[in-house]
């Protein structure tokens, strides 16, 4: 039934009010329903949060379930970083629309972000608000002081370029008429003109933040520094013949280790109108695990292809111990006529499980065209891979003496019942079964998998070579390939610089700064206190001292 107009008014004012009212009364509602719905996207960003941290809480309990457990939790993340944008967004929304309705937001709807206090270390500016000169309440100018309220916003000032000119003032002699001064400051660059936080900058940008000289040059003209490709790519070069010998001592220190993880990532080539696979090489010296006193290095090395020539070059002289995949090309640092003697070699249980996982990943077998397998051998064997891992995770960081006590007493156990079934599971399998494959990998390299158990030094995996390698493996997504051989080259010297500084916690930038600018003072003979650890360990000294 259509409602009867004879109580609406008629007079044009009464209209004017109630048109006025009806449209306070429509933007608090919209407001009230904006507010629900940024409550809504907040309660999912929570929810979001939650699980992301329940699914972490459970990794650190119960360790890696799967591979495929690293790309869920990013996929959360991914997720959680959307949702907490989308809330944000409602929220800010919701905001404007209570203000533009006279409508305040009660303080227990207002997101808490928890957010823990800036550094201490950070400059503080302060901006004095004026307070009122009179009472707001009575009108009275009779007011004390009673207290401040400070609000803190976190700033960031632009990047500034400044000129150092060195003055060297000329003095002439009355008795000779000689002109003496100063000899002229060192320069990284011979007639170069950057200096050595720049040059460090360059560097780091190029080789852990993965921005080519080209696009770092534009970055640069925006700023109103012309600074060409050419001139940026003499600079590198300039650098990475000053710091090789640096990076020699770098590879000496990884080279002296009793052990060593080693790998090899593909990296692109530019060759006559095309690209070539070339390789890059890491040697990982990583002694934490057992509980070693000496801090860890890691060196890199390019070749033009994957012959096992390049790494018996680069181990020529080492006869320690090498984790490793099952590469072809390592074969020839376990022979026994090899001088100064053969390398004992550590398998890596991570590749062994991959294989087995695979198979057992039901999901991404269902992702190809093939027809889904369940393979139940498969699901067995990281079951009992798994048990492995949880047992030796809790021996990290102990000396290598209690590792291998430990190993002895809860390891052993597990990798005997492993291998006793795998062997008799084996035979029961056809030559072309995909487990039978990942079978005979570790039962054919036996001795290779079961040597941690005799030595409290070796790893159960080869992971400290794989994380070496992960941040070149993302950057050549941006840089493309390699320019030459000696670019390879060049590049290697740098990230031998750069990882050794991550893994002993050093800035790399602040690091390479300091040891460029200070370089040219040192005797090769005392170049070694320029290397991340010691440098770490002076810098700290410094500043206890000041």
């Amino acid at each position: 039934m259509t409602p009867s107009n004879a109580s609406e008014p008629d007079d044009i004012e009464s209209l004017k009010r109630l048109l006025v009212a009806e449209r306070a009364a429509r933007l608090e509602a919209e407001a009230k329903a904006t507010l629900a719905i940024a409550q809504v996207s907040g309660a999912e960003a929570l929810i979001a949060h939650l699980k992301l941290a329940i699914e972490k809480m459970r990794r650190e309990l119960y360790g890696s379930r799967s591979e495929r457990g690293h790309k869920l939790l990013d996929q959360m993340e991914f997720e959680l970083e959307d949702l907490e944008a989308t809330a944000a967004q409602d929220e800010a929304t919701a905001e404007m629309a209570a203000i533009r309705a006279g409508l305040s937001i009660p303080a227990h709807q207002r997101r808490r972000s928890g957010r823990r206090p800036f550094p201490d270390h950070l400059p503080r500016e302060r901006i004095i608000v004026p307070g009122p000169s009179a009472c707001l309440c009575c009108g009275s100018s009779r007011l004390a002081k009673l207290g401040e309220d400070i609000t803190e916003t976190l700033e960031v000032v632009p990047r500034q370029w400044k000129v150092i000119q060195h003055v060297r003032e000329k003095f002439t002699c009355r008795a000779c008429e000689k002109i003496s001064q100063a000899p002229a400051p060192f320069h990284v660059i011979a007639r170069g003109h950057a200096g050595p936080s720049l040059l460090a900058m360059i560097l780091h940008a190029k080789f852990a933040l993965h921005q080519p000289l080209n696009r770092q040059s534009e970055t640069y003209a925006r700023e109103g520094i012309d600074l060409p490709l050419s001139t940026l790519a003499d600079h590198v070069g300039a650098c990475a013949a000053v710091l090789a010998p640096l990076a020699d001592l770098i590879r000496a220190h990884v080279l002296a280790a009793e052990r060593i993880h080693g790998d090899d990532t593909p990296v692109a080539l530019l060759a006559k109108g095309k690209t070539v696979q070339a390789r890059l090489w890491t040697y990982v010296r990583d002694d934490r695990p057992f509980g070693g006193p000496d801090p860890p290095a890691a060196f890199y090395a390019f070749s033009r292809d994957r012959k096992g020539e390049h790494p018996e070059r680069h181990l020529a002289g080492y006869d320690g111990i090498l984790q490793a995949d099952a590469y072809a090309g390592f074969n020839g640092l376990y022979k026994a006529e090899r001088k100064p003697g053969p390398i004992a070699e550590a398998a890596c249980w991570s590749h062994a499980r991959r294989k087995f996982f695979v198979l057992a990943d039901i999901t991404s077998r269902a992702r190809s065209r093939k027809p889904v397998i369940v393979a139940p051998l498969a699901l067995e064997a990281v079951r009992r891979f798994d048990a492995i891992f949880a047992a030796e995770r809790a021996l990290n960081s102990l000396r290598s003496d209690l590792r291998l006590e430990g190993r002895r007493q809860d390891v052993m156990p597990l990798v005997i019942g492993l291998e006793c079934w795998m062997r008799a599971e084996r035979p029961k399998l056809s030559r072309h079964s995909d487990v039978a494959k990942a079978m005979d990998y570790m039962l054919t390299r036996w001795p290779a998998f079961v040597r941690f158990l005799d030595d409290g030094r070796i790893c159960l995996s080869n992971n400290a070579a794989e994380r070496a390698l992960r941040g070149i493996a993302l950057g050549r997504k941006a840089w493309l390939f390699a320019g030459s051989e000696r670019g390879g080259d060049r590049a290697a010297i740098i990230y031998t610089l750069l990882q050794t500084a991550k893994l002993n916690a050093v800035d790399p930038h602040a690091w390479l700064a300091d040891v460029l600018a200070r370089i040219a003072d040192y005797k090769m003979a005392d170049l070694a206190d320029l290397l991340p650890w010691r440098w770490s360990r002076d810098t700290t000294c410094c500043k206890l001292a000041a």
